[in-house]
């Protein structure tokens, strides 16, 4: 019996995307596609239907009634669709397990961390996903991540917080040759900066301002968009960068990075497991999650 009547796939992946991410163009950054591309899809689509899916204003797109019914029902089947796909890909004697984490995660504290976790489970097969945008990632993408979040989870994700946020310069030991510098002298000196890509990260205006320090200006300043670079270069003696407690505790055990500072600062944010809500959890990714517990010495 043929299935009728069906749209085309594409057009319900850019709706579905679109949708998510109530824009053309980040649901086109998402897909590889242009946003004329994912306009015309979109387009396409409710020629298709007979209805239009999205009202059209000047700086935002929002759901009709009719787009708001169908995109319940399209999310749901593209994502049970992408799980029956997954589970026919990974029936190769091997249990895999996909796992998301920010780039300062994976490098400072996963990876010093995961052949722990691999000696535990040789079956398994990781597939790491590097990805500073936790956004930016569909359902369908991993099975669970660790990340910082502010707020609490993203809709669609359940969660785990590990570890309570605590931020403190750091520098190399010969970078202030033995000396620990007051909030005051801080703005005085090189300090390290993240891009503003990573918003919901403390800043350094932010944290010397959390501290005491009125209107701060910074006079010098290095400025890169990967927090491990600017670790790397703090560890060469280039400046202060803020550190994260947790994820900087390896290079402080070994000595490569000191406290510059005693003063510390909190946006009540911390760090994270997360997973998708609506999806029924692998054993694998439990396995993971329970783990991370234990590392962080949370109560399960």
């Amino acid at each position: 019996m043929r299935i009728t009547p069906l749209p085309p796939l594409p057009c319900l992946v850019a709706f579905e995307s679109t949708m998510r991410h109530g824009s053309f163009t980040r649901a086109a950054t998402e897909l590889h596609l242009t946003q004329s591309a994912i306009s015309r899809q979109v387009a396409q689509l409710e020629r298709f239907l007979g209805k239009k899916l999205f009202v059209r204003e000047p700086r935002a797109l929002r759901l009709t009634v009719a787009g708001q019914q169908y995109a319940e029902q399209v999310q749901r089947l593209l994502v049970a669709c992408a799980e029956a796909t997954e589970d026919v890909m990974k029936r190769k004697g091997h249990v895999e397990l996909s796992v998301a984490c920010s780039s300062g995660v994976a490098v400072l504290w996963l990876a010093p961390r995961l052949a722990a976790f691999r000696a535990q489970h040789p079956d398994y097969r990781v597939r790491l996903i590097v990805n500073d945008s936790l956004a930016s990632l569909a359902g369908t993408d991993f099975d669970i991540g660790l990340y910082y979040l502010r707020e609490g989870a993203p809709s669609g994700l359940a969660a785990r917080r590990l570890y309570d946020e605590e931020v403190f310069p750091v520098c190399a030991p010969g970078y202030l040759r033995g000396r620990k510098l007051a909030v005051a002298d801080l703005p005085k000196e090189t300090l390290l900066v993240l891009e503003d890509a990573q918003r919901q990260w403390m800043s350094w205006p932010t944290w010397l301002t959390r501290n005491g320090l009125r209107d701060p200006r910074i006079e010098h300043e290095l400025v890169v968009n990967a927090y491990p670079v600017l670790v790397q270069m703090a560890i060469e003696g280039q400046g202060i960068v803020l550190g994260w407690r947790h994820m900087i505790d390896n290079c402080l055990d070994s000595g490569v990075l000191v406290r510059a500072c005693d003063a510390s600062a909190s946006l009540g944010g911390g760090y994270y497991a997360v997973w998708p809500r609506d999806r029924v959890e692998p054993a694998a990714a439990r396995s993971f999650r329970n783990w991370l517990v234990e590392q962080s010495g949370a109560q399960a």
